[in-house]
């Protein structure tokens, strides 16, 4: 089987590319740092964002079958994301979560650990997630990190 790229780009598709050009542009400008040095904690967060919004639609199948059955809630077995081929997220992982941490908080930390939490809950990604998180925000300067906070 063999992927082909659809010959237009779809509006969503389009949008999101230019978010994300955006927000290049917005380090390359406004930020001391090189590509190689936000590529890749901007990635692991562009995947827990992707994550999450997997997670949230098998957990809108699960709230809606809830109502309709009289098994217990399965809401938060990771069986019940699993078995459908998604992340299990608890809490503090999720994307929406870490996004509306107060800036007093030590962010990266966080990050850090859900990521851990994700590996934990989701043993096929054991030893694979970044958890560099706490680094890369402790060098930023107090600038550079408010342009991640924006771009992200």
């Amino acid at each position: 089987m063999h992927w082909i790229a659809p010959s237009e780009k779809d509006n969503a598709n389009a949008a999101l590319e230019k978010r994300l050009w955006d927000a290049a542009d917005q380090f390359r400008a406004n930020s001391g740092l090189k590509a190689q040095e936000y590529s890749a904690p901007v990635l692991g967060l562009i995947f827990l964002r992707f994550a999450e919004v997997r997670f949230a639609a098998q957990r809108a199948r699960l709230e809606k079958a809830d109502t309709s059955s009289r098994r217990g809630s399965r809401l938060d077995e990771p069986a019940a994301y699993h078995a459908e081929s998604i992340l299990y997220l608890s809490t503090e992982a999720r994307f929406d979560y870490l996004l509306n941490l107060s800036e007093a908080e030590n962010i990266g930390n966080k990050v850090d650990a859900a990521m851990r939490d994700i590996e934990k809950h989701n043993p096929q990604l054991a030893g694979v997630l970044p958890k560099t998180y706490n680094l890369f925000t402790s060098t930023l300067p107090e600038k550079d990190a408010g342009v991640y906070a924006q771009a992200v």
